[in-house]
């Protein structure tokens, strides 16, 4: 199996360059990030053509979230946001499905705006509700579970070009590194790190201004966590750099993992 995840920056502006991704890449699960389409416009019949069906959390203009399979690869038990009679945010950022006996939860974590914001606040928050509010109570950490997305944040400081630009910043401050890892606590290993014991995972964010992919300036901030059972079978992950280089790209690359 092939899993992806992409924050996709509005599946409909790019759904040229999605199609075109799919039938090249032909990975068997996809999780796309920021769709920033309803419901009732996101581009099923599209996706058919590419040889896909999908379960969404969609919201007009912002966020958004999908989960794709290959034909023929059913998808099941589906959740959408944090769960059944529990109160969100109103915003769509969360999804969850079953591929494969593999239980894939698609994540797009709030971005955060400024350090001591109110949407910074938000963002703290919405970490800490992932994992006592949804991963407490419906997941159990012995299952092969694969936690991807877009978590706007930085691990660690090598997962920052220039560390000067980003100390103390949304992306790399303690407070949301420490609620992120209360996340990983649930029983998750990143694959990224896993599978590059001799070297540093590539960045997967690169603003669009002042040349940053050619230079390589960027961040990583798209993960797959898996859980142990799940984490054995990895092989190999890469970002698909390619694509971030395409016309009209998203400025996430798509991040891939290999399973067997």
């Amino acid at each position: 199996m092939i899993a992806a995840t992409w924050n996709v920056n509005s599946v409909r502006a790019r759904m040229d360059g999605v199609y075109h991704w799919l039938k090249t890449r032909r990975p068997d699960v996809v999780c796309l990030q920021e769709t920033k389409c309803s419901d009732g416009v996101f581009p099923h019949r599209e996706l058919e053509l590419a040889g896909y069906h999908a379960v969404i959390h969609g919201q007009k203009t912002y966020n958004g979230v999908a989960i794709l399979a290959r034909r023929g690869l059913e998808i099941e038990d589906v959740r959408i946001g944090w769960g059944e009679g529990i109160t969100g945010d109103g915003q769509a950022r969360l999804i969850a499905a079953t591929v494969e006996g593999v239980r894939f939860i698609c994540a797009y974590v709030p971005n955060g705006q400024a350090v001591g914001s109110p949407k910074w606040s938000h963002k703290l928050t919405w970490l800490e509700r992932m994992r006592a509010v949804y991963l407490d109570t419906f997941e159990d950490p012995s299952r092969p579970i694969l936690l991807c997305g877009d978590f706007n944040v930085a691990r660690r400081d090598e997962d920052v070009h220039d560390l000067s630009l980003w100390t103390n910043s949304i992306l790399t401050h303690r407070k949301v590194r420490s609620a992120l890892e209360g996340v990983l606590d649930f029983g998750f290993v990143d694959l990224g790190l896993e599978l590059h014991p001799s070297g540093d995972p590539s960045f997967t964010w690169w603003d669009y201004r002042s040349g940053s992919f050619d230079r390589d300036a960027g961040v990583r901030i798209d993960y797959h966590f898996a859980t142990a059972s799940l984490a054995e079978r990895a092989r190999r992950v890469w970002v698909d750099r390619e694509e971030r280089a395409a016309k009209r790209p998203s400025d996430h690359a798509p991040v891939l993992i290999e399973f067997v």
